[in-house]
């Protein structure tokens, strides 16, 4: 998440160079991929069953109350799709515009949730 960070705040401050852009879309796939394998995780050890990919787990999660706005979160699972399997410059300017915009704020409610339910009694 440290990277994710450090690159949407760049975004905001100077932009990024075309290489920085590739770090920032990188960044992103790492931490949605951490972050629906937590969910899993989570969701496992309090008795859930079936869940086989990142959508179960996030369709799961959203049901539960552990992430916000589910649409947008399986929209982010369509985009990683699409990152790891082709390269235009367009596509990667729409993902880098909802990383920096939509993503990076879902991403940091969750890691906020997460820190509040390993910290209740």
């Amino acid at each position: 998440m440290t990277t994710l960070k450090k690159g949407v705040h760049q975004y905001h401050e100077k932009g990024l160079s075309d290489l920085e852009k590739q770090g920032l879309i990188q960044g992103f796939e790492f931490t949605h991929k951490l972050c629906w394998k937590v969910m899993q995780d989570f969701l496992k050890d309090q008795g859930e069953a079936n869940i086989y990919g990142s959508k179960d787990a996030t369709r799961m999660a959203f049901n539960r109350g552990l992430i916000t706005n589910g649409t947008v979160w399986m929209d982010m699972i369509a985009d990683r799709n699409l990152t790891s399997h082709t390269y235009r410059e367009e596509i990667s300017e729409q993902i880098l515009d909802r990383i920096v915009h939509a993503y990076y704020d879902l991403f940091t409610g969750f890691e906020k949730k997460m820190d509040e339910l390993c910290h209740t009694d």
